[in-house]
């Protein structure tokens, strides 16, 4: 049976550009181009001429060859000009048919808003003081067959702009800003941890054991093997086992997959950096998430002090360092450490209007419900939160009391932006934790860690007292771009159907 595409129909302006191909073709120029050398970038033609003077700019006759899409035409008879948008900026340049010759102002005169064109000739300004390209040679690069969307009122939907990204970097220098500014985030913690004898490496996406992190994951079959995969929740188990290798210091950024619910702050897919370091701890990882942080926002913003929608975000000072069961205290007046029946603890989220699931049967469950319900949104400067209940770090070291550990997250503009441990190296301990997430899952908590014999195995070899760190690299964009919106800061993010 024929299976027949629908048809789509064309806008007059769509047509009227396809029309255009033949005639390319007449004048012996191929519509979809051929390769263009460039001598410079919108930026580097500003930063050498916009100071200058008239005369300085005369005497400089600097002479440049730039490439980009035609943002906007005006057009007077025999001359015209055209702004050129590259990836660094926008630039005007002046085209007259006394200077380029009727064949190549013939072949100009065929532009639309869209097209990519070379433009070769003399940096100058005008009498407005504007800086200009003067156009000695005309280049036709790639018809562009629709209309862009205007600016300022074409594109402004964010579902819209997120499934068609190739747009939104067309026409919104907001866009294009994020666009180059998450690079230079990743770059930024990059030089900190190789500068600091860290080695980046990369792990394994497939697993055939789901742990590492408490979520739900995605499920993939391979064929060759007739065998289910989980897409990684988390890199930290195969981090670690490096560790017991002997590598010492190791990080990795990558993807990973998580098959929950999509917010302001949560896409499916998302991008994270962990470091493990030998021979630290809990304080190591502070001391590391602090600097780290603040160079990446200094890096990016040019400061330690950075404005996020109606607040401002101090990096520079020490990040605040507290307890969770503190924090609860002064926000709810109950201290979780004298509480140890979880009857007397379900009676206080009863009375507070908490659900706890089924599997949330401990002190250390509703203390953590408390923080997460009561705490969290608050903590707006950078701040550390540290001593988490035992039932909710399961591979994490205990601290002096055994119902807490020795973990911390960092909490800003109320989000955790990073989760550190001193991480757990007892095999007998660990394989007990892991017990006790496999009868969590048995009462319904459908991201409990399942076994991990072979990482258990690992840790009998010996793992050296370390400490780790988990951070959301989207979450660091958001905050240094200032974005509300997670899919702001990724450029193709999973999409609902229209």
């Amino acid at each position: 049976m024929e299976n027949k595409q629908p048809q789509v129909e064309l806008t007059d302006q769509e047509q009227f550009r396809r029309e255009k191909l033949a005639k390319y073709k007449e004048l012996g120029v191929e519509p979809f181009g051929q390769a263009y050398k460039v001598s410079h970038h919108v930026s580097d033609i500003r930063a050498l001429c916009e100071k200058k003077s008239d005369k300085a700019l005369e005497r400089m006759n600097l002479e440049v060859s730039i490439a980009g899409r035609i943002m906007a035409i005006r057009r007077m008879g025999k001359a015209s000009f055209v702004n050129i948008q590259d990836k660094t900026g926008n630039i005007q340049s002046f085209i007259g048919i006394n200077v380029i010759g009727e064949k190549a102002y013939n072949l100009f005169k065929l532009a639309d808003i869209g097209d990519i064109v070379g433009i070769k000739g003399r940096v100058m300004k005008t009498k407005t003081g504007e800086l200009t390209i003067r156009c000695a040679k005309y280049t036709h690069l790639t018809k562009c067959l629709h209309p862009l969307p205007e600016k300022y009122h074409g594109l402004t939907d964010v579902e819209e702009r997120s499934r068609k990204r190739y747009l939104d970097l067309m026409v919104n220098d907001e866009a294009r800003k994020i666009a180059f500014a998450r690079p230079k985030v990743v770059r930024s913690i990059q030089e900190y941890l190789d500068n600091e004898g860290f080695v980046e490496v990369e792990t394994a996406v497939l697993s055939p054991i789901l742990g590492g992190a408490s979520a739900r994951p995605f499920i993939t079959h391979h064929n060759a093997l007739d065998k289910d995969f989980y897409l990684r929740i988390a890199t930290e188990l195969n981090l670690k086992r490096l560790i017991v290798g002997g590598m010492e210091r190791v990080y990795e950024i990558g993807r990973l997959f998580r098959n929950e619910g999509m917010d302001a702050t949560h896409n499916p897919e998302f991008t994270t950096i962990e470091v493990y370091q030998a021979y630290t701890d809990l304080q190591g990882m502070r001391h590391l998430a602090e600097k780290m942080v603040r160079k990446a926002a200094k890096d990016v913003t040019g400061s330690m002090i950075v404005p996020y929608q109606d607040k401002i975000l101090d990096f520079k000072s020490p990040f605040k360092w507290i307890s969770m069961n503190d924090l609860i205290k002064e926000k709810c007046g109950i201290d979780f450490s004298k509480i140890t029946d979880f009857n007397e603890a379900k009676a206080l989220a009863d009375s507070r209007g908490l659900h706890l699931d089924k599997f949330k049967n401990t002190v250390g469950h509703v203390m953590n419900e408390f923080f997460e319900e009561f705490c969290q949104d608050d903590l707006i400067q950078p701040t550390f939160v540290y001593s988490y209940p035992i039932e909710v770090s399961p591979l994490t070291k205990k601290g002096k009391d055994p119902r807490y550990t020795e973990r911390f997250e960092l909490f800003v503009n109320g989000k955790e932006l990073a989760n550190a441990y001193s991480e757990l190296n007892d095999p007998i301990d660990q394989k007990e934790r892991f017990l006790a997430q496999l009868k969590a899952k048995e009462l319904g908590d459908e991201e409990a860690n399942e076994m991990d014999n072979d990482f258990i195995e690992a840790l009998e070899y010996g793992m050296a007292p370390t400490g780790g760190i988990g951070m959301g690299i989207d979450r660091l964009v958001m905050l240094l771009t200032n974005q509300t919106q997670v899919r702001e800061v990724i450029l193709f993010p999973v999409m609902r159907d229209k």
